[in-house]
């Protein structure tokens, strides 16, 4: 089940084998009322504690397929309906310290029916999640 918030604490954890972590990820649902072509995307930044994680330099876990951000661009038959999730996934050796962290991210939308001053969209959200291990 879903949670109400763009941020599922469910899918905030670290990334590789205890011991030697690569980094972590954020599942994230569908923030828009209806499914986006994920061509539409123009990326989700991250920010844990402060510290910042631009799109840019983040990989994208999409129905079950891996895509840099580059890759967004040229999605254009693949979707992220509402009801599933993305998963952001962020390299950090050592992964995030167990504990209580302020997670939050900034899901940038380009809609093409709005002038282009007026894109991308940013759709922020934030709460707080645990890393357990």
């Amino acid at each position: 089940m879903l949670e109400r918030n763009h941020i599922q604490t469910s899918g905030f954890s670290n990334i590789g084998p205890e011991g030697n972590r690569t980094g972590f990820r954020v599942r994230l649902r569908q923030p828009n009322y209806r499914g986006t072509r994920v061509s539409l995307l123009e990326g989700i930044d991250v920010t844990v504690d402060g510290e910042r994680y631009p799109s840019q330099e983040n990989r994208f876990l999409i129905d079950g397929r891996e895509y840099g951000h580059a890759d967004l661009d040229t999605l254009i038959d693949v979707r992220w309906p509402v009801g599933t999730t993305v998963d952001v996934l962020i390299d950090k050796p050592g992964g995030l310290e167990p504990g209580v962290h302020l997670v939050e991210t900034v899901v940038l939308y380009r809609h093409p029916y709005f002038p282009p001053q007026f894109r991308p969209v940013p759709v922020p959200d934030s709460r707080h999640a645990t890393i357990v291990l």
